[in-house]
């Protein structure tokens, strides 16, 4: 009897009342009314969130055949019934975000969401930035609009500061499934990164639109699995749930907001456009009577608005708030000390500002002390004053730095102390809390005070006597006075307020924070030496942010020694990030210093140091050819990479980036004898991206010559076509859930496709670009065949005619790639004609004629000097001036038809004459008559104008 069924079994024959069984996902299959019922129930269990993962875990686990391989999940009816069920739970939880965020890992969601856009029929292979929203049908368009709004909105949640998990010594077995899911969910952000500004552009369209908006419920998502013709009622206007444009156009605001604040941090102008669209955000929230399908944190909202006026010194007289914030922000900026802590006495009384802004400020003074700024400990401790009292009058519990400031504190600031609490309570009228609250507040005052000629003069203060009664004020001084016999006056004074003793926690805490922020070695090493004399444990973990290679992580914490681990650790975190950001001289020094360290006890951590700082300088060179440098790399560098390339070190961890950066490399600068003629055989054979830059580096340098590397080129091919085939070889995956969002590329090459264009996306060299894009454009007719719309390029006699196994090939893989790859060739130079011409064809072939025409226009206009010379033949040939010919035509530009007809070898009058007789043209029919020359088209034009005038 199996566990389940002896739990069921007891259920019924104990006495006792039994705790009711969770449904089994495979319920939901045999039942179809099961889930929604489920549903509907006020604790469902499993929850919504626990059903998504089920449905869609079980949707996904691979299958093993007769001969023990393993086989990609199969399409078949059970699968496609599971993928549906979880559509229909998020359906049920109306694509709230909020949730689905909360509830779901960044992969989960990631496959639920593609299956969302599967569904609803979103074309695939097409960008969506490429898409028209206003064309497509309601429920597609808003599934374009949730996957994009969840990519930006995923882009700034990673972006926040998380505590990270710690695994107990009985979870260290899970370490590598973590380890697996992390590197999962960090390939799904680099993704969603370099789309971002796609995903924006997209989610900019949807503000355009005017129209209510539609999304998938259980009812249309039935219709899906019903016949083909029940399904043409999703497509139509109403079908869905309705979400008024102004609802989404509130919930896209706010989410476009985010995004373009977290931006702001490296691009200052970005702060303004996020300003623009919270402010659109508080002016449709304030205009929406119902407000069901807006999901966002007010909250969170005011504070991003708020930032926002300050960061670009915007200001809205409408609002007495805002205006307030503002006046505490310009005068920070001005220096205006005085008038700062005026402020927050005034506010004391008025309670405007909210406490955390308060607290906010004085955090951001003590920064300024911590970065060396001088004359700001008395702002710090009056600042701190004025929050004391407003927590005081509030009845909150006063803080430790305040705490802190009483342990010996001056007659001056017991005056100003005095003074803040006389000028926080209101003039005429105090409230009868407020001054029972600030009667409290002055006692803790004297019971506080250590020296005694303090204690007096707040006893006998004026506003003392008024809120104390004369019985306790005689009480108290007479506690003050038995007290003083055991104080002990001649303590040593202070020397600042930053040396006051605070507790251990804090302690560590302060110094967490420094190591964070600190870029100096010798500095990072002081901190953890005192962490580590205060407590043991790993500080390693203090900022989830730092992270290391997953190849090195064993190698690291192996290391006996805690401190000598925590710091080999934190110097290359630090170094890699600081990489990231392109901040070379910090990347150094790191590097260095943790090079010198592990030099003194491992020779295999000095290795993979010396390998990283390598890694450093190559992209360090190569940023700067980026940015324009044409200086060639010294020959040290040279050498070091060959070094590299040609290292064998037993049980060496090795970072598969470092070897493909310097095959990158490598191409940039042309070292194209040394891959051709000097690498070692055995490295060609174990390193894909030196097989791969081997065939590149020989394809290119054959070129020029009369046989143009057919031999050559035909392996490059061969290789290429494997890594772009379907294989339905797959690696057995251990666990369940980690296996749920493998992405299904081919393993039938050398290298998977994901891999190869991040590597072609690391090439900067013109020919090598032109190379490959010449053998995707030819791969990409092959697989399409297509002989009338063919895409063309340079060099495409020297690819083979034909493919052995065309079945196996994936056309939209194949596709993607080349417009991936024109895409990127032209961000490096967006003058190169060829370049131009072939992103044209690719437009043209998918029938975007207007971005074709543009495109064909461009090429013309970079050859010929804005069209102030000839156009030379071999760029506008007949064929791509037939083509201009019908993007005119089916833009209904017909004059332009006529124009472009004369340009060919032999004008085509009959095309020609046929557009002048249409009666519906776009364009600006009389400019363009002066351009027609051709004798025979100006007769034809003057007999079609007679008869239409007469």
């Amino acid at each position: 009897m199996s566990a389940e069924a002896a739990d069921r079994v007891a259920a019924v024959t104990s006495g006792r009342p039994s705790t009711p069984l969770q449904t089994s996902w495979f319920e939901f299959l045999l039942d179809g009314t099961l889930l929604e019922k489920h549903l509907e129930k006020s604790n469902p269990d499993p929850t919504p969130v626990q059903l998504i993962i089920q449905f869609l875990e079980q949707a996904s686990k691979p299958s093993v055949n007769e001969q023990n391989q393993v086989q990609p999940p199969a399409d078949n009816r059970r699968n496609r019934t599971l993928k549906l069920l979880a559509l229909k739970v998020a359906a049920h939880m109306k694509w709230d975000l909020d949730l689905l965020e909360k509830g779901l890992t960044i992969p989960v969601l990631n496959m639920l969401l593609n299956e969302l856009l599967c569904v609803s029929k979103v074309p695939a292979g097409v960008k969506h930035v490429d898409l028209d929203l206003s064309t497509l049908p309601p429920t597609t368009a808003m599934a374009v609009i949730i996957y994009n709004r969840w990519a930006i909105r995923t882009i700034v949640l990673s972006s926040f500061p998380e505590k990270q998990t710690k695994p107990g010594p009985h979870q260290m077995n899970m370490l590598s499934v973590v380890q697996q899911e992390k590197e999962m969910t960090d390939n799904i952000l680099t993704v969603l990164k370099e789309q971002a500004t796609d995903s924006i552009s997209v989610l900019e369209g949807a503000l355009q639109l005017k129209k209510d908006f539609y999304v998938h419920t259980l009812r249309t998502l039935d219709l899906l699995a019903a016949d083909a013709a029940a399904n043409g009622e999703t497509e139509s206007s109403t079908a869905g749930l309705r979400i008024s444009a102004d609802e989404l156009h509130c919930q896209v605001h706010y989410d476009l907001g985010a995004i373009f604040f977290q931006q702001g941090c490296t691009d200052q102008p970005a702060f303004e456009k996020a300003r623009d669209h919270f402010r659109q955000t508080k002016e449709l929230l304030k205009k929406l009577d119902s407000t069901v399908h807006v999901h966002l944190d007010e909250k969170r909202l005011a504070g991003y608005w708020n930032a926002c006026k300050a960061l670009t010194g915007d200001c809205d007289s409408s609002d007495y708030q805002t205006t307030t914030y503002d006046q505490i922000n310009s005068l920070i900026r001005a220096h205006s000390y005085q008038a700062v802590i005026e402020a927050f006495i005034k506010d004391n009384v008025t309670q405007i500002l909210p406490n955390n802004f308060r607290r906010s400020v004085l955090r951001e003074f003590l920064y300024k002390v911590q970065q060396g700024e001088t004359g700001l400990d008395e702002v710090c401790h009056k600042l701190c004053v004025c929050n004391a009292v407003r927590d005081a009058l509030e009845g909150d519990v006063l803080c430790v730095r305040f705490q802190q400031v009483l342990l010996k504190p001056s007659k001056r600031m017991v005056d100003f102390i005095l003074e803040v609490c006389t000028r926080s309570l209101e003039k005429d009228r105090p409230s009868e809390t407020a001054r029972r609250n600030m009667a409290s507040f002055m006692k803790t005052l004297c019971e506080t005070l250590e020296d005694l000629s303090l204690v007096f003069v707040v006893s006998s203060h004026k506003l003392f006597m008024e809120l104390l009664k004369e019985e306790e004020r005689k009480v108290l001084v007479e506690q003050m006075r038995k007290r003083s016999a055991t104080i002990n006056l001649s303590a040593k004074p202070l020397p600042s307020f930053y040396d006051i003793p605070a507790s251990a926690s804090v302690s560590i805490g302060q110094l967490e924070q420094q190591l964070i922020l600190s870029l100096e070695p010798r500095r990072i090493r002081q901190i953890l030496i005192e962490l580590h004399g205060m407590a043991e444990r790993p500080f390693w973990r203090v900022n989830s942010k730092w992270e290391v290679p997953p190849d090195y992580i064993n190698v690291i914490l192996g290391i006996k020694d805690n401190l000598t681990k925590d710091l080999v650790y934190i110097l290359m975190a630090k170094g890699l990030h600081c990489i990231s950001i392109k901040d070379f001289v910090h990347a150094r020094q790191l590097f260095s210093a943790c090079l010198e360290l592990v030099t003194e006890f491992s020779p295999k951590l000095r290795q993979v140091m010396l390998n990283e700082m390598l890694l450093l300088e190559v992209r360090a060179h190569e940023t700067m050819a980026a940015e324009g440098s044409k200086e060639r790399p010294p020959p040290d560098l040279v050498s070091r990479v060959r070094g590299y390339l040609e290292m064998r070190i037993h049980d060496l961890p090795l970072r598969q980036v470092v070897g493909e950066e310097c095959v990158a490399f490598m191409l940039n600068w042309r070292e194209n004898d040394y891959l051709t003629l000097q690498v070692p055989p055995s490295l060609v054979n174990n390193n894909p991206y030196i097989k791969i830059g081997q065939l590149l580096a020989s394809t290119c340098k054959e070129l020029p010559g009369p046989k143009e590397c057919r031999r050559t080129a035909k392996e490059l091919w061969e290789v290429v076509v494997q890594i772009c085939s379907m294989s339905i070889q797959h690696k057995r995956n251990n666990d369940g859930r980690v296996g749920l969002i493998k992405q299904r590329e081919s393993s039938m090459g050398i290298m998977y496709r994901s891999k190869f264009i991040t590597f072609i996306k690391k090439l900067r060299e013109p020919l090598v670009l032109t190379t490959l894009i010449s053998l995707f454009v030819r791969l990409h007719s092959i697989v399409r065949d297509d002989i009338v719309n063919e895409v063309t390029a340079e060099h495409l006699s020297i690819w083979p005619s034909s493919i052995a196994n065309i079945q196996a090939v994936d056309v939209e893989a194949v596709a993607v790639t080349v417009k991936e790859l024109v895409s990127y060739a032209l961000t490096l130079n967006p003058n190169n004609q060829s370049w131009l011409i072939t992103q044209a064809d690719i437009y043209f072939v998918t029938n975007q004629y207007s971005a074709a025409l543009n495109l064909y226009l461009q090429a013309g206009a970079v050859c010929s000097d804005f069209f102030t010379k000839a156009v030379p033949p071999d760029v506008y040939t007949d064929q791509v001036l037939k083509r201009m010919i019908k993007c005119c035509s089916m833009m209904n530009c017909h004059t332009q038809v006529a124009v472009l007809c004369q340009f060919l070898r032999e004008v085509d009058y009959m095309t020609a004459f046929k557009a002048l007789q249409e009666q519906n043209s776009h364009d600006s029919m009389d400019s363009f008559y002066d351009y027609i020359w051709d004798v025979t088209i100006l007769e034809y034009l003057t007999r079609i104008l007679a008869v239409n005038y007469s």
